[in-house]
């Protein structure tokens, strides 16, 4: 007789999961093998958390652009908390101009005035652009029934009688900019000596002090006409902010020639002396090509510090004041403290070349 067939024991579930796990087979997807990564590996199960996913090299400090970015501003900070700024043994008239609008020239006059006032320098503004702003922006009344340099200009008055102290700071004051310096291109045609106006308007002032201003910064308008002419001869150096964009590259031949010409007929104390880039977005190749060019041309004159776009810096004159009281702790306030320390040392470095 046939032996009775024994009952079949199927294993458990537990068990059938162990025997699948101790047999190496393919995955479950057709035509697909299943890679373990080598760090999975390397680490065990309870360590998953802490493995290195990305494929991104880990930053320095605190892992991320933005960690970075604030740990760099807060070492920038710190150094320029901790620097004592050297003051010019004698004046320094610096005019700032570029024949392009939208540049910065205005915005730089008055960050930089202010950020060398914090710093310990005695500062002058004098506002040559008819439309004022560098006067808002320092909190100076600039009304049409003012007196203002229009009438330094055009009628021979003192500087001291329309010097106005800047709600900014008590070492920095303004001389404000009316709406009738627009006329001024014209009135000045006829008188005698048209070019040297404000330069003997302002030496004279400076004789009368008792401690002359470190600094003068002179606000142009957009343009190459008599305004501009006179803050060349008043001035001794030359800074031209430069944005970094194409356009502003275009017009900077035609600038240099005409600084040439006054140096060589008007005054020969006249030299440009630094460069200043400004609105420098880095996520735009453009604008590091730009200001790789301008380095290449101008290596000695071009500031190391770079202003970029800010909308603080955007926002600050609509409150009568610079991006630096505005908001201190942005990075527009940062930039225009480090490029007025920059200017500072410069000075001072060269004035010991020169001794």
């Amino acid at each position: 007789m046939a032996r009775p067939a024994q009952p079949v024991e199927y294993p458990s579930q537990g068990e059938a999961r162990d025997a699948d796990e101790s047999v190496d087979r393919p995955s479950a997807t057709a035509g697909t093998a299943e890679v373990v990564p080598p760090s999975a590996a390397a680490h065990p199960a309870g360590d998953t958390l802490a493995t290195d996913v990305s494929r991104e090299t880990p930053h320095a400090d605190g892992g991320t652009p933005l960690a970075d970015q604030i740990a760099d501003e807060t070492r920038r900070r710190l150094a320029l908390d901790e620097a004592v700024l050297p003051l010019p043994p004698s004046t320094r008239v610096l005019t700032i101009s570029n024949q392009k609008g939208g540049v910065g020239k205005t915005t730089s006059a008055v960050n930089l005035a202010a950020a060398l006032a914090r710093a310990g320098a005695r500062v002058l503004v004098i506002d040559l652009d008819p439309q004022g702003n560098a006067s808002t922006a320092l909190g100076v009344d600039h009304r049409s029934e003012r007196q203002s340099v229009y009438e330094v200009l055009v009628s021979d008055l003192p500087l001291a009688e329309v010097i106005q102290t800047s709600s900014e700071h008590e070492r920095l004051d303004c001389v404000p900019a009316t709406i009738h310096l627009a006329g001024a291109e014209i009135e000045l045609v006829s008188l005698v000596a048209r070019e040297q106006r404000l330069r003997r308007a302002l030496d004279a002032h400076l004789e009368t002090m008792e401690r002359p201003y470190d600094y003068v910064f002179i606000d142009c308008p957009p343009s190459l006409g008599l305004l501009t002419i006179n803050a060349f001869v008043a001035a001794r150096e030359v800074l031209i902010p430069i944005q970094c964009e194409y356009y502003a590259l275009e017009g900077l031949s035609q600038l240099l020639s005409n600084i040439e010409l006054i140096e060589k007929h008007l005054n020969p104390e006249l030299r440009l002396s630094t460069i200043l880039l400004t609105m420098y977005d880095s996520r735009t190749n453009l604008a590091q090509q730009v200001a790789q060019e301008v380095r290449d041309h101008f290596p000695t004159q071009t500031l190391d510090t770079i202003i970029p776009r800010s909308v603080r810096v955007s926002e600050a004159p609509s409150y009568g004041q610079s991006v630096i009281s505005y908001d201190f702790a942005s990075s527009g306030s940062l930039s225009y403290r480090e490029a007025a320390a920059e200017i500072a040392r410069r000075g001072a470095s060269e004035s010991k070349e020169t001794n």
